[in-house]
């Protein structure tokens, strides 16, 4: 009788149409090899090969698609791996590779070993090992397993790590004490209903649990965020700004499926500081002029002139009008406030620029002190002095008391 093999390949092919995904493919190559005798027996045999086979292959080992898995390089990852009713009972286990006798990493009947732990949620038929201090070789290939008479049933598990860091680009906002500041994080369309949030540092897996606000809570504190969905871009409002808060921020949207997408952003807060204060001495009933320097690229911008102890209790001066006039000399980049009768009244604290929010390098303070003839001394905190002489009719700059942010708070709060 002549004898026939089933071609290997036939075999082959049908293992790989029917997705079969096995640890050991030796089932296709047994088959593979059986040999008949006849073109009867070859047809009848090759019919009750097919059925054999179909009907071995459910008992042998089925994954339905492949569960990606993203973890961050030095912290951990959950691994879940759902099963069908009725092996809730079963032993479960995580291995990798091959899924070989030395790739099990742990089993539900040892649930914690090394780096891994597992945990069997019956109800939901879920299980679940954690891989804790991932490490670059940790990435891969892996099965989550369950055990049973015959072969196992396997889901297969793609690995992959990244960095615990963000960004490649950052955001850089400066600001000063006391102000507020808006903090900008742009995200993509397909996010618009996604959770947004902010958090310190530049650690994204930790993020979320450490945000400082979240769109679900729109104000927390000193922190307010705005979603403007049709620009794809929300913002959180920082208010009474302290140096504290200087540092790296990220901004956050979450995505239910995969790790969050995150945006750096570095706030550095200055002290709030002036350029330039001075001090200036008049005489009563003598005139007196005050110069104010202001950045060339303001010279458009409205002057002014206020009066107060504080930058924010200052009051403006009507200038213009009765012994105050001002004149701009927009080649010196300053203006002057020429003042044609001084007063006792006058001395005190003035503010002059050209930026009435009080941003860094637009205005001066001015600590004027008003000499009375033949008596006494009027300064800013009305200090009585000595009697001035007659030669003493003179104004005096002197230099001014900060060169640097660091020595200027206490004069220029």
């Amino acid at each position: 009788m002549e004898e026939s093999a089933i071609p290997s390949l036939l075999i082959v092919q049908l293992c790989t149409s029917l997705h079969i995904a096995v640890k050991d493919h030796s089932v296709c190559l047994t088959f593979s090899n059986l040999k008949f005798q006849s073109a009867k027996a070859k047809m009848w045999s090759l019919q009750n090969l097919l059925f054999i086979l179909c009907i071995t292959l459910r008992c042998v080992t089925s994954a339905v698609g492949v569960i990606d898995v993203t973890g961050y390089v030095g912290r951990e990852v959950n691994v879940s791996c759902s099963y069908n009713e009725g092996y809730e009972s079963y032993e479960k286990y995580l291995c990798k590779n091959d899924c070989g006798s030395d790739d099990v990493l742990i089993t539900t009947s040892n649930s914690s070993k090394n780096k891994y732990r597992i945990h069997d949620d019956k109800t939901a038929r879920i299980f679940t090992t954690t891989i804790t201090d991932l490490q670059s070789t940790d990435a891969g290939k892996y099965w989550c397993g369950v055990s049973r008479t015959g072969n196992d049933i396997y889901t297969k598990v793609e690995l992959k790590l990244v960095s615990d860091s963000c960004c490649d680009t950052v955001t850089k906002v400066q600001s000063y004490e006391g102000h507020s500041e808006s903090l900008s994080c742009q995200y993509e369309s397909q996010y618009q209903n996604s959770l947004k949030y902010i958090c310190r540092g530049n650690r994204p897996s930790t993020c979320l649990q450490q945000a400082l606000i979240t769109s679900d809570n729109k104000q927390n504190g000193r922190f307010r965020l705005d979603d403007d969905k049709v620009s794809g871009t929300f913002t959180v409002n920082i208010s009474s700004l302290t140096r504290n808060d200087s540092g790296s921020y990220l901004c956050g949207v979450h995505r239910n499926s995969d790790l969050d997408v995150f945006s750096a952003v570095e706030l550095k807060v200055e002290e709030w500081y002036c350029v330039k204060s001075t001090k200036i001495n008049g005489t009563a009933g003598h005139p007196l002029t005050l110069q104010c320097p202001y950045p060339p690229q303001y010279r458009h911008n409205s002057k002014f002139l206020c009066k107060g102890d504080h930058r924010n209790n200052c009051t403006k001066m009507a200038v213009s009008q009765r012994r105050f006039t001002l004149q701009d000399n927009a080649t010196s980049s300053s203006f002057m406030i020429k003042i044609t009768a001084l007063e006792a009244g006058d001395a005190g604290t003035y503010w002059c620029g050209t930026d009435s929010q009080w941003r860094v390098g637009n205005y001066t303070k001015i600590e004027l002190s008003v000499f009375l003839q033949h008596t006494s001394t009027v300064t800013p905190g009305t200090t009585v002095g000595t009697r001035i002489p007659d030669a003493a009719l003179y104004v005096v700059y002197t230099a001014p008391v900060c060169a640097a942010a660091n020595v200027c708070s206490s004069n220029c709060l």
